[in-house]
């Protein structure tokens, strides 16, 4: 069962602190104008809020459920209602999900002999946050339908905006993401309607987490700044902590750490509350250890500490104290002593206990499991982890169990148990790809980054898996190498959704035999001291090479190649690296090349080596393009491989040849289209017809199997800073996706575009992921494959080379793969243009047939 996190709960007449928790900001109770009063009227309703409150969630509901049978025996259905409600959402809060859902079901069933409609939408929300967290987003999404209706009924403008923010976080689990965006855009507009309130402020804040929660971090700034404004205008100082708390939080996702120190810093000075202060303090103590400001960190060790002696025992203090143990553990310059460390954990635990909240407890225990690791106590460690575990997973916790099995398959591994390690890191795996949906919308509250928590998993992985692979019998050596494979894939597709912040890629494996008989697929696998090589060939085992590699060299090789590429150094400095390149990937298996009769090279590329042209690798009297047609592609999972004739084709070209927003002219753009049009049925948009409307248009009222947008273009590792640039404006990755995924009614069955092509784009100067905005752009298009540059060639050499590539294309039996080679090569063989600075940054995306 999918523990769906970071459901945005309807926030009507109060909203509980922000806390620090390993998953998310514990979810409040959603509670409606009318009821506050019946809850004053039961004392015992109110006993069991204020447990909650102080997250107490297992007194809370012994309360609560006492409350039930007493409300039963006395006939009061209201207060029955109510009951079953709250049990439901405590229910859900320590994991219980048969017990939760028991609960609604009766708060539903006995709300329809109430005359009240608030009471009826506030058990509507309940229900739809157990349907959303439980993996049934339909079910959530037709309840705040409802919710929403009778706050319509009502004239509740409040209502309907938080039961719109409710169904827009439905509709993108859902992956309608358009949908989703457009019921966004509707609740602005209702929130704007509200005069400046309390209840204003608190609704624009949830909006404003809703935006960041699914990777639109620009809007989600400027809600949350006017949240901001209203609450300062009306001192209300623990809105204010808590809307610079989520802001601190928005700017550590974008890297602007200076900015998210500032705003905990005002958090901090501000709360009126030991909960947000603590948050506030432990945020900046986190990112201080982060930015390797000890002594400053250090600062804070003291003032942390006394606020919890100030805490009640509670899920919050409980998740505080390991988040702070977390931030210390492995920094061991801040000089706390391990004894001090294991004290705070300690504490967790028995507070854990105290409270039998087993979600806490399996976080806290599996925390201090970790410590005993890094003090090399394996044999505790390893016990401590198997409890933790075991309490996870019989609460169904898969984002607290992929942690803890991680951690067992180090502590495994630290011990020499290689087979046990593996096992330990495959279950891993499995759980955070059960926890797709989540990784993606990963809220920054969470200590749980894909850079730092999900990505070594795999890596860590994968190199168990091919640590000795050589020595093993060819049965098990092939299990690990195809093994290998799938897991490098699967991160590659792990790194796009979170990139595209959307768990919405399909994965459609397909043997490469089905796909190209004369293609080898080739897997650099970058590791610690090694780069790794995995080869594919069709119809033959897999194969496994090795070069021990350190991370230096590497790097120092990459960059001289990647500089060297530059037109302003002689064409020869480009060969001693990129012959270094070729000696690693492509020197061990010329010979199983040659006898395969392999004509296509396709790349599965690692990391840095994104960023570099293959076509430049060189063995010494050749560069690689010169004998093999060169594809990549970021997972043989995701591409369809079927095609269409290339005579066919009808494209839309556009693009800026004049000089606009800064960005300088592209003379050769206007040469370029025209000559398109030699081979293909074109439609064009150019210059001060080349914008945003114009292309939105076009792309979804019109067939086209090609689009070819000769522009300046940025492709970067953060999704938001990947765009194409129009006459007036910007499309980025996600508004080109969206527009060749929902087209007009008319166009409902058409078949994805064929070819993308984006001729004057290039990578983010200074950002060593870059190119995986390229392969996110590919992906996020739909398109079977994507041609596009990684640097701008602002010459008529662009325009002479796209012209070749579609003479040679719309010839019989020729596939993209062929014709961009032929048009590298007939720059190449000219004059001018055999620096590879020309010819080289042409990629090939996707499906090259």
């Amino acid at each position: 069962m999918k523990f769906y996190r970071y459901t945005i709960v309807a926030l009507l007449a109060f909203l509980l602190t922000t806390n620090l928790t390993p998953v998310a900001a514990k979810s409040p109770i959603s509670i409606n104008p009318s009821s506050i009063t019946q809850i004053k009227q039961s004392n015992i309703l109110f006993e069991g809020k204020q447990f909650y409150d102080e997250g107490k969630l297992t007194q809370a509901a012994q309360i609560w459920e006492k409350a039930v049978k007493e409300f039963e025996q006395q006939g009061e259905l209201r207060n029955q209602v109510l009951a079953n409600n709250y049990l439901s959402v405590v229910y859900q809060d320590l994991g219980k999900w048969e017990a939760a859902t028991k609960a609604v079901n009766n708060a539903l069933k006995l709300v329809k002999q109430v005359d009240d409609g608030l009471l009826s939408a506030q058990v509507l929300n309940t229900n739809g946050n157990l349907k959303l967290k439980t993996g049934n987003p339909q079910t959530a999404l037709d309840n705040w339908k409802q919710s929403e209706k009778i706050y319509r009924q009502l004239g509740d403008v409040t209502g309907i905006v938080l039961s719109q923010i409710n169904q827009a976080q439905a509709l993108q689990n859902l992956g309608f993401y358009r949908r989703g965006r457009t019921k966004l855009e509707q609740v602005a507009v209702d929130l704007e309607k509200l005069p400046d309130s309390l209840l204003k402020a608190r609704g624009l804040r949830s909006l404003g987490i809703t935006l960041q929660a699914v990777g639109d971090l620009d809007n989600s700034q400027k809600v949350l700044l006017q949240s901001l404004n209203i609450a300062q205008k009306s001192n209300y100082a623990a809105d204010i902590a808590q809307v610079l708390l989520v802001l601190g939080n928005s700017a550590k996702v974008s890297n602007e750490l200076t900015t998210a120190l500032d705003y905990y810093q005002k958090a901090a000075a501000i709360a009126p509350d030991y909960r947000s202060k603590l948050s506030a303090q432990i945020n900046q103590f986190s990112l201080l250890v982060k930015i390797e400001q000890p002594s400053s960190a250090l600062e804070l060790l003291p003032e942390i500490k006394n606020l919890f002696t100030n805490i009640p025992s509670s899920r919050f203090s409980v998740y505080s104290r390991v988040n702070l143990a977390q931030s210390i553990i492995n920094n061991k310059e801040l000089g706390v002593e391990y004894q001090e460390l294991g004290n705070i954990l300690a504490t967790a635990v028995k507070q854990a206990r105290e409270l039998k909240d087993i979600r806490a407890e399996a976080y806290a225990v599996g925390q201090l499991g970790h410590l005993y690791e890094q003090t090399k106590q394996f044999s505790e460690a390893l016990k401590l982890t198997r409890n933790g575990l075991t309490l996870a997973q019989g609460i169904q916790a898969p984002d607290i169990s992929a942690t803890l099995l991680w951690q067992q398959g180090r502590i495994y591994k630290a011990r020499g148990n290689q087979e046990s390690a593996i096992s330990a890191y495959s279950q891993a795996v499995n759980n955070l790809k059960s926890l797709r949906q989540d990784l993606v919308q990963m809220n920054p509250n969470v200590q749980f980054t894909f850079r730092d928590e999900v990505e070594p998993v795999y890596r860590e992985l994968v190199q168990l898996l091919l640590q000795d692979v050589d020595n093993l019998t060819p049965q098990i050596k092939q299990q690990r190498l195809e093994k290998s494979r799938q897991i490098i894939e699967g991160l590659q597709v792990a790194e796009l959704e979170n990139f595209l912040r959307a768990a919405c890629l399909t994965y459609q494996p397909q043997p490469i035999e089905q796909i190209d008989k004369n293609a080898a697929v080739i897997y650099p696998i970058i590791i610690d001291n090694r780069l790794e090589v995995v080869l594919s060939l069709p119809n033959r085992p897999l194969q496994h090479y090795s070069n021990q590699v350190s991370p230096e060299e590497e790097i120092a090789v990459f960059n001289q190649l990647r500089q060297s590429l530059n037109v302003a150094f002689p064409a020869n400095e480009v060969l001693p690296p990129a012959q270094k390149v070729y000696d690693w990937l492509i020197r061990p298996i010329e010979a199983e090349l040659e006898k395969s009769q392999t004509k296509t090279l396709v790349f599965v590329l690692d990391g840095f080596l994104r960023s570099l042209p293959m076509s430049v690798l060189h063995d010494g009297e050749k560069f690689i393009i010169e004998k093999y047609n060169i594809a990549l592609t970021p997972s043989l999972q995701l591409f369809e491989s079927r095609n269409i004739p290339s005579q066919q084709f009808k494209a839309l070209t556009g693009g800026l040849a004049k000089a606009r927003q800064g960005f300088s002219a592209l003379p050769g753009v206007e040469t370029e289209i025209t000559r398109i049009a030699n081979f293909l049925k074109t439609q064009t948009l150019l210059n001060e017809q080349f914008t945003r409307p114009q292309v939105q248009n076009k792309i979804e009222t019109a067939p086209f199997s090609v689009i070819h947008l000769a522009t300046h273009g940025q492709f970067s590792s953060k999704a938001e800073d990947t765009f194409l640039l129009t006459w007036k404006d910007r499309i980025n990755v996600k508004d080109l996706g969206k527009w060749l995924k929902t087209p007009s009614s008319n166009l409902r069955n058409r078949e994805p575009i064929e070819l993308l092509v984006l001729s004057a784009c290039q990578t983010a100067k200074g950002d060593k992921r870059a190119a995986l905005g390229l392969a996110g752009v590919a992906v996020r298009s739909g398109a079977r494959s994507t041609l596009a540059t990684l640097w701008s060639v602002q010459d008529k050499s662009t325009a002479d080379l796209v012209t070749e590539f579609y003479r040679v294309l719309t010839q019989d039996g020729i596939n993209k793969a062929q014709a961009l080679r032929q048009a590298q090569l007939s720059l190449l063989k000219d004059t001018k243009y055999q620096h590879p600075y020309y010819w080289s940054p042409f990629v090939l995306v996707g499906n090259w047939q």
